[in-house]
């Protein structure tokens, strides 16, 4: 009956959590629709119009919630929450609010499931729960920072055709920004995202300096720090962006060669733990099977 319960409890959970995602496209066309209808008006809120239960239980929830995580983890705050999110590609579709409270959900849910099993389960539902408890808190960090890496990998690997194409338009005769607008029309990933927001950054009156260090500061590896210094630098003392951005590129693809280079030397390493666990038993399965059978037939 328990365990019954719990299923029933994850399923509704899991319909209102899908659900949601599935209603978000829908639901901030509407707002965006509602609210370019009604721009310029004012209109006073009278008693009888009442919040929604998203407004009024969901969303003071979902700050109580982040808030108890961010006193359970002293050295994380909402900025840091807001930046690994945006270096795992999920800036946009997860606020640092809705990812904490997540983490205080799962957690809550692996404390109640702890306090459920200790009766009738003893030490091996205490553990368990207890399992249960650090998945939800460090599991959400995990998956961030994996997609985190994955995403600064594809960036890496996109980088040097970047910067060919950042040379070329320059040497054609076009600026920086006009350069980086043509680069975002023309490839698409997350380094192309990474260069369209720096892009609107100057448009709406950021130095260049500056919004070049917030790219280098969003992305966080060697090669973008490197270019965004050079560019920098560049600016500066005056001189030809596009010899720069080709040495950049030139760099670069060294860098990515010498990366895949490492790779490919630390393969065979890799493979020695599966081959030794899994391909030499069944070999001397095998290979040794007969034998120590007709061995046990003689003796």
């Amino acid at each position: 009956m328990l365990f019954l319960v719990l299923a029933l409890a994850c399923l509704g959970t899991a319909a209102y959590l899908v659900g949601e995602v599935v209603m978000l496209p829908a639901r901030e066309r509407s707002n965006s629709v509602r609210r370019a209808a009604t721009y310029g008006r004012f209109r006073l809120r009278t008693p009888l119009q009442r919040e929604s239960l998203r407004e009024r239980a969901l969303v003071p929830l979902s700050h109580s919630l982040a808030n108890l995580v961010l006193r359970l983890n002293p050295r994380t705050s909402s900025e840091s929450v807001a930046m690994k999110l945006h270096a795992a590609g999920l800036g946009h579709r997860i606020s640092p609010t809705t990812f904490l409270a997540g983490k205080g959900i799962l957690s809550l849910a692996g404390a109640a499931l702890t306090l459920l099993l200790l009766g009738s389960a003893g030490a091996q539902g205490l553990l368990f729960g207890l399992f249960v408890v650090l998945v939800g808190f460090l599991g959400p960090d995990y998956f961030v920072s994996m997609y985190a890496r994955r995403r600064k990998e594809r960036i890496r690997a996109a980088l040097p055709d970047a910067l060919d194409l950042l040379a070329v338009s320059v040497e054609a005769g076009l600026g920086l920004d006009g350069a980086i607008a043509k680069l975002t029309e023309h490839m698409e990933g997350p380094l192309a995202d990474e260069f369209a927001l720096t892009l609107s950054e100057m448009r709406i009156g950021e130095s260049r300096g500056e919004a070049l260090k917030r790219l280098g500061e969003r992305v966080d590896t060697p090669e973008i720090s490197s270019f965004t210094r050079s560019i920098i630098q560049a600016d500066q003392l005056g001189t030809s962006l596009g010899r720069i951005l080709r040495v950049q590129a030139a760099d670069t693809r060294l860098r990515r060669q010498a990366t895949a280079e490492e790779k490919a030397m630390k393969a065979p390493i890799k493979m020695l733990f599966p081959t030794v666990l899994f391909i030499f038993p069944a070999m001397f399965l095998v290979i040794l099977g007969p034998a120590v059978l007709n061995i046990d037939q003689l003796f």
